[in-house]
């Protein structure tokens, strides 16, 4: 989050990136908010110390009269002040209500762009398979080796819901558990995180108030699904100063993620590629500020490394200002090549979010014992999405027998299983 004071003093930059990004915020009203507390704050601490004045000159005063007179004025003073503090306290609350709503700065290296058509494609690496058939989309594959079920997916909670079943499930987890044992053994640190969060939580990580409507809610308890880790781990250390000599600290957790992405029936609704419930590997990091730009390009080598070992080609794309996430001041997506839909897919997006989200959850830490706490940068990225990948793998790996190998890093996760067959049906 944004701080009043520096939009205040950094307002041409704050409204040359809100315009860069084609966004809105409600800038002016945050600016006359401002200037309407500051009066206050004034106005209050004066009238404070005129009642402690006469505080003192009643307990002085031996006249019944005269005292009388006084206890009557500073009364008057007591109300008068209780005003102008209720009318602080709802000013306040206005404020922070608009900055919730201003997104964050951007990276002064970002580069600026109107959307995701203007992303710069910084690396690709990998070579396109040659197939000696046509190759085809997951959910072709998935359903002919009867290990994806979409029909009974949808039976039991609607559209964009599916089952994975037999190998094709192992494969899924097969991804999960390798992806975790693979950033931990870099050392990041595993969590395992709650599913649900309040409001304030999601406040605090930035998903509100601007997603809101991508989130499920149980209305009975307030409880929000997370649409990703990123939501839980932001809010991990709120309202605690960490110690000195602590960052940077690496975390990742294995998550289910819900979102109600709302989006017309097409080819982008087919298959595993967009659906209401799925896992995701997450990763996170808070360190210094001055290590923030070391820890991105940490972040995104952990997040290229997986299609790497799968043997999968895939590109980086740093993100245009247009396609930034509100949160994130610098980013980059990693695709996999998908050669049954012929398509790039984002399978990864890693952000820093600056000291955003720290601000926003009040976390700080002490560079040195006895120095001023300072809000540290947050970062976050995926490491990967299982389903996600999943597609890349049986698309990439499918074979003219309709069966799928199981790629040599996974091996060891699949209990033998070098090919997955149709399984039974049933």
């Amino acid at each position: 989050m944004l701080s009043a004071q520096f939009i205040r003093e950094n307002l041409d930059r704050v409204k040359s990136d809100i315009a860069a990004r084609g966004a809105d915020a409600p800038i002016d009203a945050i600016l006359t908010l401002d200037e309407q507390r500051r009066t206050l704050i004034g106005e209050v601490e004066g009238l404070r110390a005129e009642r402690n004045t006469a505080s003192k000159a009643i307990g002085a005063t031996k006249d019944a009269e005269e005292r009388t007179q006084r206890i009557e004025a500073a009364r008057a003073l007591g109300d008068r002040l209780d005003g102008l503090e209720q009318q602080l306290r709802e000013t306040e609350a206005s404020l922070q209500d608009a900055l919730y709503e201003v997104p964050n700065i951007l990276d002064p290296t970002a580069p600026h762009g109107a959307d995701e058509s203007e992303n710069v494609v910084v690396d690709t690496v990998g070579v396109f398979r040659e197939f000696d058939f046509e190759p085809r989309p997951h959910w072709e594959v998935g359903e002919a080796l009867d290990g994806i079920d979409f029909a009974r997916g949808v039976k039991m909670s609607g559209t964009r819901f599916f089952v994975l079943r037999g190998a094709t499930a192992r494969l899924h987890r097969a991804l999960t558990q390798w992806m975790i044992d693979w950033h931990v053994a870099a050392g990041f640190e595993e969590h395992y995180l709650p599913y649900m969060l309040t409001e304030e939580s999601f406040l605090a990580s930035g998903h509100l108030p601007k997603f809101r409507e991508n989130l499920y809610q149980d209305t009975e308890e307030d409880y929000l699904f997370i649409p990703t880790a990123e939501a839980p781990f932001a809010n991990l250390y709120r309202d605690e100063i960490l110690d000195p000599g602590v960052l940077p600290l690496r975390f990742v957790s294995h998550t289910p993620c819900f979102r109600r992405e709302k989006m017309s029936a097409g080819r982008e609704t087919r298959g595993l590629k967009r659906v209401h419930q799925f896992e995701k590997v997450e990763m996170f990091s808070f360190c210094e500020p001055e290590q923030s730009g070391a820890e991105l390009d940490l972040l995104v080598s952990r997040a290229r490394s997986i299609p790497e070992e799968l043997g999968i080609p895939y590109r980086v794309l740093e993100l245009c200002s247009g396609d930034l996430d509100f949160k994130a001041s610098k980013g980059f997506d990693i695709d996999m090549w998908a050669p049954g839909q012929e398509e790039w897919m984002e399978v990864s997006s890693v952000s820093n979010t600056f000291d955003f989200q720290a601000r926003r959850a009040r976390v700080r830490y002490r560079p040195e014992a006895g120095a001023r706490p300072r809000f540290p940068h947050m970062l976050n990225g995926s490491g990967l999405a299982p389903g996600r990948a999943l597609i890349a793998v049986i698309e990439n790996y499918q074979q003219k027998d309709g069966s799928v190998a199981v790629p040599d890093v996974l091996q060891p996760y699949m209990g033998g299983i070098t090919r997955i067959e149709p399984e039974a049906s049933s």
